[in-house]
């Protein structure tokens, strides 16, 4: 799953810490959702898309192998 949620958040000037905040994880998994290194649950792709602005589309697509 490749995205587009750090270019977003620092778009909008907010820090990782003060997103992890208002979608209710740390800023340890905003960090690891950032790199690629986690996969987000729905719920918590949806918080974010929400938080940010943005589309489910334009935060979050499936890379083929």
């Amino acid at each position: 799953m490749r995205n587009n949620v750090k270019i977003t958040r620092m778009k909008t000037s907010m820090t990782q810490e003060q997103l992890a905040r208002k979608v209710g994880v740390t800023r340890q998994t905003i960090g690891l959702i950032e790199k690629g290194e986690y996969n987000p649950s729905l719920q918590l792709c949806v918080a974010i898309a929400k938080e940010l602005n943005k589309t489910l589309d334009d935060l979050f697509w499936e890379v083929e192998n």
